[in-house]
């Protein structure tokens, strides 16, 4: 078991979340010279409501438990319903805690709403001065330090030991403040804290050399290019970086996650396949360099009234008013905490003729924990199956929908596209649109990921039919490997498929997908000609940010090329996403969380298909599943 500063790895999840942009370790020891009273110095703080705690404070209690907190930090936000829960067990047992914010870029209304909205029962203190963080040497969010009456530090780090509720096998802090009750030693006084480091700001006072980037000349227009369609106020991002003050306290952390490529979150290797949107999702050499200088500088403002106008972005439909809109019958209501949730709802549209899309916008409603959507057509009407087992086997779940993890629970017999951050709509080629066959169902799948808050969502999406004749079908394909087996304990298990093209066809876009496991893909065609044409490489897979990849320009496959796919797996106790990383099993393919898939789905038009179809619009009958607007 891969072990880091003593604290096992064991939250796929907390990657899963895209947290690794955000995510620092605490490994350093504290003596115990530094656990001795502390009361030789002076302590007086206040909270939010004005009152003043002193040592005195921390005397009249056996123990006093300071929570260093953070509104932007997605881990400390995940925690909250489990610390407000911890505060009110402990009631009435002489324990006080309290809720430190020491963000210097966070405001006082920031503090008092993110309290508000966790629902803390204690005390909020905005340490903006870092009076509680030095006292207590605090360094991450969430952290926690517990305090006897004495004013001896007897636990300083984690909460427990995984981001994720259904996880959990330590409860550190609980223990602790249960030890510290009874007048025990704390076994374990100092463990690594995981999170968000504490960020107190810019340097106040920079001596700019020639040279040097400056936020308002340099660094925002690169923020405003890559970075704050989805790190803006309201996106699926955890924290904005839309004014100086947000970039400057972000600094450090965006020059080590654009550095090693976590952010922008582009997964395709550049030169492998020319994909449209790459140059927005990836970062120049040359702007990687001013983020680094920048930072390294101490982060300078520059003149701020010469920062460019943040971009425009539209709140209603992209791509104008869609000819129809669905969302599912009822709300569904997303837990503040735990696992990721993959729920399908079952749209039936009541086509009566088949309907032509040349375009899908989705649009996310709580885009705070609404993570990618797809949509897939059920042509042979499997999914209500899949829904009544479900629910069979769940009779306590009364949300709408199901829910299976990865896929929608069947074999599609298509997809009409989907959302991501970032993720524009766009229209298929002229000419070129999608079938949705008379009387199929629609599946929204909708990835939620918590954030601490209890949320509900109604995703809604919005098609756009064709108007014109219709010449082309974009169908869809796979290569895939139904027949694998990984080995327990394999790091590097190669799995592969290929598939003949059947005819002379041009790929538009492609979409791999494995699950937790999954490490690496790589497809590419062997043309009857002998040339390789690259079709797309992910080096290193991240399940939560799969997504379809159009190409640039359709790439042109012969009759008779073959695509190649080859995976990589890793079934070993090392990979902090391995579902069964404790004890690794055999995994081989399924819907299941511990199930692995393999398979790349590739979308197409046929060169001698020359349909010309005149779409008629199709009949919509309105039913407990649907909303529609009327095509005109």
């Amino acid at each position: 078991m891969r072990k880091l500063g003593g604290l096992k790895l064991g939250s796929w999840f907390l990657v899963a979340l895209g947290l690794l942009a955000l995510v620092g370790w605490s490994a350093s020891g504290r003596g115990s010279s530094e656990r001795a009273s502390l009361q030789t110095t002076r302590l007086e703080f206040r909270d939010i409501a004005g009152q003043t705690y002193s040592w005195a404070t921390i005397a009249s209690h056996k123990a006093t438990v300071f929570l260093f907190l953070s509104c932007q930090c997605p881990v400390s936000n995940l925690y909250g319903p489990r610390l407000a829960e911890l505060a009110r067990q402990f009631t009435g047992k002489d324990v006080q805690f309290f809720g430190v914010y020491p963000d210097i870029q966070e405001s006082l209304s920031d503090i008092q709403r993110n309290a508000k909205e966790h629902g803390f029962p204690f005390p909020i203190v905005q340490d903006k001065a870092g009076l509680l963080v030095s006292q207590f040497k605090a360094t991450y969010t969430p952290e926690a330090v517990v305090v006897n009456r004495q004013g001896k530090v007897c636990y300083r780090g984690r909460i427990d030991d995984n981001v994720v509720t259904t996880k959990v096998t330590s409860h550190d802090l609980q223990q602790a403040i249960e030890d510290v009750l009874a007048g025990r030693p704390v076994p374990h006084p100092n463990l690594p804290s995981f999170g968000c480091i504490i960020r107190r700001g810019p340097v106040t006072s920079v001596v700019l050399r020639p040279g040097t980037p400056t936020y308002a000349h340099d660094v925002a227009p690169i923020l405003q290019a890559h970075c704050v369609e989805c790190h803006r106020p309201g996106q699926v991002a955890p924290f904005s970086l839309t004014t100086y003050k947000d970039a400057a306290a972000w600094a450090p952390d965006i020059v080590r996650y654009t550095q090693n490529g976590t952010m922008p979150p582009w997964k395709p290797v550049p030169g492998y396949g020319a994909f449209i949107g790459e140059h927005h999702y990836t970062l120049t050499s040359a702007e990687k360099e001013v983020l680094v200088k920048w930072a390294k500088a101490g982060a300078p403002a520059g003149d701020l009234s010469a920062t460019p106008p943040m971009p425009h972005y539209s709140s209603g439909w992209q791509l104008g008013k869609p000819d129809l809109v669905f969302h599912s019958d009822q709300p569904y209501h997303v837990a503040a905490d735990g696992d990721d949730v993959y729920r399908n709802f079952i749209i039936d549209p009541h086509f009566t003729n088949d309907a032509w899309v040349r375009a899908v916008e989705v649009h996310p409603d709580a885009r705070a924990v609404v993570h990618h959507v797809i949509v897939y057509v059920d042509g042979l009407h499997l999914s209500p199956n899949v829904e009544a087992k479900f629910h069979k086997e769940h009779p306590d779940d009364k949300e709408p929908g199901y829910t299976s993890f990865g896929g929608p629970g069947f074999i599609p017999t298509g997809f009409l596209g989907g959302w991501a951050p970032g993720n524009a709509p766009q229209f298929a080629p002229p000419g070129v649109a999608m079938c949705i066959p008379k009387g199929a169902l629609l599946v929204l799948q909708v990835h939620y990921h918590k954030n601490g808050v209890p949320q509900t969502d109604q995703t809604s999406f919005g098609l756009y039919l064709a108007k014109e004749p219709v010449h082309k079908n974009a169908v869809v394909s796979m290569v895939a490997n139904f027949g694998f087996h990984i080995p327990p304990g394999a790091p590097h298990y190669e799995v592969d498929a290929q598939t003949t093209v059947p005819v002379n066809c041009h790929v538009l876009s492609i979409m791999p997908h494995m699950h937790l496991l999954g490490k690496e893909m790589k497809l590419w065609a062997t043309l009857p000609n002998g040339k390789e044409v690259p079709l797309i490489w992910i080096k290193n897979w991240d399940f939560n940010w799969q997504r379809t990849y159009w190409y640039r320009q359709p790439v042109a496959l012969p009759k008779g090329s073959v695509v190649h796919l080859v995976a990589y797996y890793d079934n070993s106790s090392d990979n902090p996403y391995n579902p069964n990383r404790e004890h690794p099993k055999e995994v081989g393919w399924g819907e299941k969380t511990t199930d692995e898939m393999c398979i790349a789905f590739i979308f197409a038009t046929i060169d001698s298909e020359h349909l010309n179809v005149i779409p008629q619009n199709p009949v919509t009958v309105a039913s407990t599943s649907t909303s529609t607007t009327s095509a005109k």
